[in-house]
C-alpha cells in the first residue's frame, strides 16, 4: 500500500542556491535603481523658498490678471480674453 504522505527532502541544493542567487540579484538591481533615482533627485537644481516666494510676489504684482478686477480695475471688452466673443450667430460652419 502506498504511503498517504510523502516525505519532502530539502530539494536539489543547486536549485536552492540558484533561487537564492536570483533573489539576491533582484534585490541588488532594485537597490541600484533606487540609488540611481536618489542621485538624480540630489542633482536636481534647487531654489530657496524665499527666492521662489519673492519671484511669485513679483509676478503677481507685475502681471495683469483679468480675473481680479478689484485690483486691476475694469478691463476693456476688447482686451479681456475671458469676455464672451461677439459673433454673428451661434455656430460657424467651415
Amino acid at each position: 500500500m502506498p504511503a498517504a504522505f510523502e516525505i519532502r527532502t530539502g530539494g536539489d541544493p543547486i536549485h536552492i542556491k540558484n533561487k537564492k542567487q536570483s533573489m539576491a540579484d533582484l534585490k541588488l538591481r532594485r537597490l541600484t535603481e533606487l540609488n540611481l533615482r536618489l542621485r538624480e533627485d540630489l542633482d536636481r537644481p534647487r531654489v530657496k523658498v524665499s527666492e521662489a516666494s519673492m519671484g511669485l510676489i513679483k509676478y503677481t504684482q507685475e502681471t495683469r490678471d483679468y480675473m481680479v478686477p478689484s485690483i486691476w480695475g475694469q478691463v476693456d471688452k476688447r482686451e479681456d480674453p475671458y469676455a464672451p466673443q461677439q459673433s454673428g450667430g451661434c455656430c460657424s460652419v467651415m
